[in-house]
């Protein structure tokens, strides 16, 4: 009796001792991992389209370009556009 007492008081210790030694790798993260992350949690935040495309500039770091409808209706294949810089 004193064996199996003996046995599963030693079993019992090495795998407490072995889920006690591994702990999660603790390091800062990197600037990429944090952009990341902020975006990721942007993405989760449930926010109207407008109020979405304003935070992810900010968080982008890019100017908000503001996209705006004509009133010429659908786009055409054959209709030429000429951008702003001549070409087109």
């Amino acid at each position: 009796m004193k064996r199996l007492t003996f046995l599963a008081l030693l079993i019992t210790t090495a795998v407490l001792s072995g889920c006690a030694g591994h702990s999660p790798e603790l390091r800062p993260y990197t600037a990429e991992e944090t952009h990341e992350l902020a975006l990721e949690d942007l993405n989760r935040r449930g926010l109207s389209f407008d109020e979405y495309q304003i935070k992810k500039a900010q968080l982008i770091k890019t100017p908000l370009v503001a996209h705006e409808f004509d009133n010429r209706g659908d786009m055409s294949v054959s209709r030429q556009v000429v951008r702003a810089d001549g070409q087109g």
